[in-house]
């Protein structure tokens, strides 16, 4: 009878079901925070030295004995005071991504490279806001200097990174997108004067002569390379450009590229094609030329900028130069891992291909 009620009893509080009465007949894990390092240690028969090599997983341990360890850290529920370990290495194990608008969506895919490069390497990632401000950039690198992040890899405009190119050397960082090749910062992009030549040379291809531009803030080095890209592209075929042709906007969002389009529509030989710099200004083209009643492509054809997911989804189909997206933000971790194992080393700038994407819209 005793013995029933004991195994009820020990059954219940290994599943939490009930208050056992009785002292259970092997004890449960501690709680988290009163299990010690040397805990482990003494539960699984070794060195206190031992047990961190195991946590810090570093080499030199034998696998019988690594995974006796392992198995008194489940067994106790032991947890690493990663504070605690930061202040002792001067490691906080953190990256910072710092990135001009979080609404975008074309950074989304670059964030989700960074972050899956550092979580292999050990890395958690902050993401910072910066709204493209100089000022705010600045406060996210203070956490550099004062040791809170081990690095930062920086989306801003390069004209906004120019406040920081004194620091080059002095602060593990890299720039992503955008980059100015004379800083001395590891960079990676893509070639937007080439990516935007493209572009025209396909609606050229297609018989448009009369080609307009929707372009971003010229704060921003694609923006300045992909306008020009546009330019030497159009002085090539011996085509003029009209003022009324190209539209400057403050923004990458739809109601952007609507308002601009509306009004390049508005004026005398408004174009037959529209080359805008982002998708998302290009999804905006396409929405003011259904307000008037044109036809796409057959009317005016459309090219944006980066291919987003949705660019595959709205009908028609948005042609688009595409961006490796993803592997930007996979080469810019990479890239600031290799300058923080070495940070004497010398780290190259990366460009990486761009693809123009044919669906309906061009």
């Amino acid at each position: 009878m005793f013995a029933s009620r004991a195994r009820l009893a020990y059954k219940c509080n290994r599943l939490h079901l009930c208050e056992n009465p009785m002292q259970p007949a092997v004890p449960s894990p501690l709680p988290t925070e009163t299990v010690s390092i040397s805990a482990v240690a003494a539960h699984a028969g070794v060195s206190v030295a031992t047990v961190s090599r195991v946590l810090n997983e570093q080499a030199g341990v034998r696998a019988p004995t690594r995974d006796k360890v392992l198995a008194s850290v489940a067994a106790l529920g032991y947890r690493m005071n990663h504070l605690a370990r930061s202040l002792r290495t001067a490691e906080s194990r953190m990256l910072l991504t710092m990135v001009p608008d979080v609404g975008n969506p074309f950074y989304a895919q670059i964030v989700r490279g960074i972050d899956t490069v550092a979580r292999e390497h050990g890395y958690f990632v902050l993401l910072c806001d910066t709204g493209a401000d100089a000022g705010r950039e600045r406060s996210y690198f203070d956490l550099l200097r004062m040791h809170r992040a081990d690095g930062a890899i920086c989306l801003d405009p390069d004209t906004v990174q120019h406040a920081l190119s004194h620091e080059s050397v002095s602060l593990p960082w890299v720039a992503c997108c955008e980059f100015d090749p004379a800083v001395a910062v590891p960079y990676v992009g893509i070639d937007n004067h080439r990516a935007a030549s493209d572009a025209v040379t396909h609606l050229l291809s297609r018989g448009h002569t009369r080609i307009g531009l929707i372009n971003s803030d010229e704060r921003y080095l694609y923006a300045r390379q992909r306008q020009q890209g546009y330019l030497d592209t159009l002085a090539g075929a011996g085509l003029p450009v009209l003022p009324q042709w190209v539209h400057t906007v403050q923004s990458l969002d739809y109601e952007a590229g609507t308002a601009a389009t509306l009004r390049m529509m508005a004026q005398p030989d408004a174009p037959t094609a529209i080359f805008a710099v982002s998708d998302t200004l290009a999804i905006g083209v396409l929405s003011a030329l259904r307000q008037l009643g044109k036809r796409v492509p057959e009317d005016v054809a459309v090219i944006g900028f980066d291919d987003i997911a949705i660019a595959a989804q709205i009908d028609p189909g948005l042609t688009t130069i595409a961006q490796p997206m993803r592997e930007l933000g996979e080469t810019a971790a990479r890239l600031l891992l290799q300058r923080l194992a070495n940070p004497a080393a010398s780290v190259p700038g990366v460009l990486l291909q761009h693809r123009l994407i044919l669906r309906g819209s061009a």
